[in-house]
């Protein structure tokens, strides 16, 4: 017989399943009608995460003590365990609520900004199986979970992005639960974080590099402390993520009436309004109402599953916005970062809005990013980014600096091709963002340190004290500042106990970046830890690997127009494009860097090139396409009828008439240049980035004048300022 678990009940709040109104009827009474009451997020957080602390209700001790034990060594869990744990999970999650489960895994989808281009897959499967000991032809089924079901499940890999390492007649790929990533129940469904691999073991996934990378972390940070002599206790080493999401919120009906946010996740064309950011009067300024009964409950949702949602506020564009939670293990934390771009555009389908994740979906204000907040540690709580006050801590954090610098530089190009998408091209360099050229900052003071190393210093002489500064009033008192100021305008900064990645896109999944930062800190921590151990002191060998990478470190302007100049100098590549950075992902040097450390084969390694060429050859073949339609069918059109009212008095008619006729030639000039597209892969995505791009720019300063011009009653899309302010009032 199948085993029957016992049944918690369940209460579930009912939730109103008529249509959504329109924006402007969404008054406090409608609000109330058609979202749940308002819910104290402190008290209900993490009831719906399988964490340690709901598996010390349901497993035995022996049971749990074993399974964090695989966890740091790797092993399977064993057999009987396996049975053990999914009926426990089984049994927790019926208490939840939940009917059914699914392997949530990750395919490279590489960004974009449309709607779901980043968003996790999974199938539904119910909590059922036959009764498999009856008798009868016709087999009854039983409420249960299966223990092989939990630990693994089978997919179609070759309709996912593969780049060629699977096809329709081989097809066949699995998931395997991440057992560091704890499960949770979202609309009454078990979610299980997976990898994703082929038949025969190549990784066509996001989360299975990151977990290789963070295997090598782990590795090879171990042996770096072993050979310092520092910190000999610790038995793991873990990567940390703190992301901070970036996005726009906008009416869902104004969303819905523009086919280029629809279909490419940012406008196509449009004009600002006379007022934008100019004043910065919309940074940290009060929330909208309807935005913030949005973030706020997203912040509850969030919390429920074990994420601990720390900030919500706006950014410096109007109808801009920023949520963040606090650190967790990368892997888990990238998949938290998931499921809120999942959730949130759940949550505002209801409320008659719209988040938009493109890097830049409105021109001429700041685009969206997602700094990631990355760290390294021991399981003894030792931040190797921390200056700590031991000689211990701190002789730790001048060696993992040197490391990350070693990191950066030698695979300079890697850390570029990690944040390279077509949509994050309009955002690096915009002054709004991290230049596309990568480098270190770690503070001015520590900069003069490496300095002082280098020339045969103690690698202790820096001191990371925190100093008091005077507000100059008596009612608030001195400000207790670090010991290094931020600069926001490098792509990797020191932040007094992390690094900042700032450059990530906002619709990218953080696992890809930070699988990048994982592997060059490995080779940094590899390369220290051969050197200590080929016999060179720490000292020298720290000093050595300074010297080596100087020139990466730059404490000054990234957004000045010397620094491309002066980087060109030290010889640090200036990557500004997609289709410069993605050649460089698989060059000879990466491949070694990932078949040592075991992150990816070099097959996988170009798989991921080939996956990148179509990302960017999509994305930027669907705007252009978009766009013909948009002129085509909404703005010559409508350019027609309103020079038709001039036909009585051409003399008001102004400089309608040349820009409208510029409008026609410049679409056709666009259709022309498409018609002339390379079949080759690189060729074509070269083209789309050399050519039909600045043909679709030259376009758009003609649309964009002719809104100026046109009838606004006549114009066929929502313009911009109804995009971003008609829902705040």
């Amino acid at each position: 017989m199948v085993e029957q678990v016992q049944i918690e009940s369940v209460k579930v709040h009912p939730v109103h399943s008529g249509p959504c109104p329109s924006m402007d009827k969404w008054d406090t009474a409608t609000m109330k009608k058609y979202l749940p009451p308002d819910v104290d997020c402190l008290k209900v957080h993490s009831t719906e995460i399988w964490d340690y602390a709901t598996m010390r209700q349901y497993l035995p001790p022996d049971v749990l003590g074993r399974f964090k034990e695989c966890l740091v060594t790797g092993a399977p869990t064993p057999t009987g365990d396996m049975k053990v744990i999914a009926d426990g999970m089984f049994k927790w999650a019926r208490s939840r609520g939940a009917t059914d489960f699914a392997h949530w895994f990750f395919p490279i989808r590489g960004g974009g900004g449309a709607t779901g281009g980043i968003g996790g897959s999974y199938k539904i499967d119910a909590f059922i199986d036959l009764d498999w000991s009856s008798k009868t032809p016709n087999k009854p089924f039983l409420p249960t979970f299966p223990a092989d079901r939990l630990f693994q499940g089978e997919s179609d890999g070759s309709s996912f992005p593969n780049g060629g390492l699977r096809v329709t007649h081989q097809a066949a790929a699995f998931t395997t639960w991440d057992r560091s990533s704890p499960p949770m129940v979202v609309d009454k469904v078990l979610r299980i974080p997976c990898s994703f691999i082929t038949h025969y073991g190549k990784c066509i996934d996001d989360k299975t590099p990151l977990l290789r990378a963070a295997d090598a972390v782990h590795r090879e940070g171990l042996r770096m402390l072993k050979a310092m002599k520092v910190a000999t206790d610790a038995k793991a080493i873990y990567s940390y993520l703190g992301w901070e999401q970036e996005f726009f919120v906008v009416p869902a009906d104004k969303y819905k009436a523009r086919p280029d946010l629809l279909n490419c996740g940012r406008t196509l064309i449009g004009v600002l309004p006379g007022r934008n950011q100019q004043a910065d009067l919309n940074y940290f300024g009060p929330i909208p109402v309807r935005v913030e009964k949005l973030l706020s409950t997203v912040h509850t949702e969030m919390m429920k599953v074990g994420c601990p949602m720390a900030v919500r506020h706006n950014e410096v564009a109007p109808g801009q916005h920023e949520m963040s939670p606090i650190f967790c293990v990368s892997n888990a934390s990238a998949d938290n970062n998931v499921l809120f771009m999942e959730i949130i555009n759940r949550e505002a389908s209801k409320m008659g809005l719209q988040v938009l994740f493109h890097e830049k979906p409105f021109k001429g204000i700041n685009g969206s990013g997602k700094h990631a907040n990355w760290s390294v540690g021991t399981d003894t709580g030792i931040n190797f980014f921390y200056p700590g006050k031991t000689d211990e801590a701190r002789t730790i954090y001048v060696a993992a600096i040197a490391c990350l610098a070693y990191g950066l530089c030698q695979h300079n190009e890697l850390v570029r091709c990690s944040v390279a998408t077509a949509g994050n091209d309009h955002r690096l360099g915009a002054q709004e963002a991290p230049p596309a050229i990568i480098s270190l900052y770690p503070g001015t003071g520590f900069e003069s340190h490496v300095d002082t190393i280098i020339a045969g210093g103690d690698l202790l002489a820096y001191k990371a004290e925190k100093k008091l500064q005077s507000t100059g009033c008596t009612n608030a008192m001195p400000v207790e500042a670090p010991t290094e100021d931020r600069n926001r305008t490098a792509p990797f900064p020191f932040c007094g106990n992390r690094f900042e990645f700032r450059a990530v896109g906002s619709s990218q999944n953080c696992s890809f970046p930070i699988m990048v930062c994982n592997t060059i800190m490995a080779a940094g921590m590899s390369k220290l830890a051969d050197l200590l151990e080929g016999g060179t002191s720490l000292r020298d060998a720290v000093a050595q690997l300074y010297k080596q990478n100087r020139h990466v470190i730059f404490t000054g302007n990234g957004y000045s127009a010397e620094w491309p100049a002066e980087a060109a100098k030290r010889g640090l590549p200036n990557l500004n494009t997609t289709p410069k950075a993605i050649p460089t992902f698989n060059s000879e040097k990466n491949k070694a860097i990932f078949s040592k450390l075991k992150i990816l084969a070099a097959d996988e390694t170009d798989a991921r090139v080939e996956i990148m060429y179509e990302s960017y050859n999509t994305t930027v073949l669907i705007e252009a396409r978009t766009m013909i339609n948009m002129l085509e069918t909404g703005i010559i059109p409508a350019c027609a009828k309103d020079l038709k009212k001039y036909e009585s008095c051409k003399d008001l008619a102004g400089s309608r008439t040349e820009v409208y006729s510029s409008i026609a030639k410049q679409t056709q000039k666009l259709k022309d240049v498409m018609a002339k597209l390379p079949s080759d892969m690189v060729a074509e995505a070269n083209y789309l980035c050399d050519t039909v791009l600045p043909a679709m720019n030259t376009l758009r300063e003609e649309v964009d004048k002719a809104e100026t011009l046109m009838d606004a009653d006549l114009y066929p899309y929502p313009n911009y300022e109804s995009l971003i302010y008609s829902h705040h009032f």
